[in-house]
């Protein structure tokens, strides 16, 4: 039987590392927020920000929420600092196995961190990782990969603008070379040059996770011509509020159900902190929620 279930995240808040700054709203404020707006999960964010073990357990039940995944950065570019890395893939396995049972498991979403070049000018416009260096890049995916299935957890790679697995032709490199499941992103596919809802056919039977984002190419060119980063992009609206970009998110919701997909679906608006108040992003995620409503979804 289909489950599908609809989740949030701490990006579409502003939240992504806990060093950057005090968050601009507590983890309860954000949890109410978005159960109160109609999610049934939401992602980790920075590991610590829904607190952990029972706490964790405790705020996530207590609003009706489930934990849908959450982002692992590995450096697998690196050999010794992807060794390094590990400890943190445990912690966050760790912290998975805290969260409350549900129908639907949290997924582990594995990524790298960005590369100076690709983070500079996102899309597809820096070069990429060199064809020889692929096979051991994608070796250290797998033992990530594997590590988690050790766990009882079945990850999913997270292509990203800024990475080494941002096109359309990096995802398929990384498919070929690996049986890692994807989470397949369709604001960083639409920005990185691809077609999301061809995407979702062609690699529909890897996609174990989705994100829905929408994303303006426009504020992507003039970002470029600016000569300003993928933070800077984020900052200036490049994910746009569903409906508000150039997703065509009728049809992803369609091939969503013609691949008869089951999983999570969480919804990310990626926005910076202090670029927008908190009132406007809670309104923001509620808006999208009410949008893949009427899609019926």
């Amino acid at each position: 039987m289909r489950v599908r279930k609809v989740a949030n995240a701490p990006v579409s808040f502003g939240v992504f590392e806990l060093s950057d700054a005090p968050p601009p709203l507590t983890a309860d404020e954000m949890v109410r927020a978005l159960a109160d707006a109609g999610y049934e999960g939401i992602d980790s964010g920075p590991i610590g920000y829904l607190g952990t073990g029972s706490e964790l357990a405790e705020r996530l039940s207590g609003a009706g929420l489930l934990l849908a995944g959450g982002w692992v950065d590995l450096r697998y570019h690196d050999a010794e600092a992807f060794e390094q890395d590990l400890a943190g893939l445990d912690a966050a396995l760790d912290f998975f196995a805290a969260a409350p049972e549900g129908d639907l498991p949290p997924r582990p979403t594995l990524a790298a961190p960005g590369t100076p070049e690709r983070f500079a000018r996102p899309g597809g416009n820096a070069p990429g990782l060199p064809a020889s260096e692929w096979p051991a890049y994608a070796a250290r995916i797998q033992q990530a990969v594997n590590r988690c299935r050790e766990r009882g957890f079945e990850p999913a790679y997270h292509h990203h603008l800024g990475t080494y697995v941002e096109t359309p032709d990096d995802v398929e490199r990384l498919l070929e070379l690996t049986d890692v499941e994807l989470c397949l992103d369709t604001g960083h596919l639409l920005l990185a040059g691809g077609d999301p809802v061809e995407c979702l056919r062609r690699w529909a039977s890897r996609v174990t996770h989705v994100h829905i984002k929408d994303g303006d190419n426009k504020i992507l060119a003039q970002a470029l011509a600016d000569g300003v980063d993928l933070r800077e992009l984020m900052g200036r609206g490049g994910f746009a509020r569903l409906g508000e970009g150039e997703l065509d998110l009728p049809a992803v919701i369609r091939t969503l159900d013609e691949i008869d997909y089951s999983g999570w679906v969480i919804v990310e608006q990626d926005t910076l902190p202090g670029r927008r108040t908190v009132a406007q992003n809670i309104a923001d995620q509620a808006a999208n929620r009410q949008k893949l409503k009427d899609l019926g979804l």
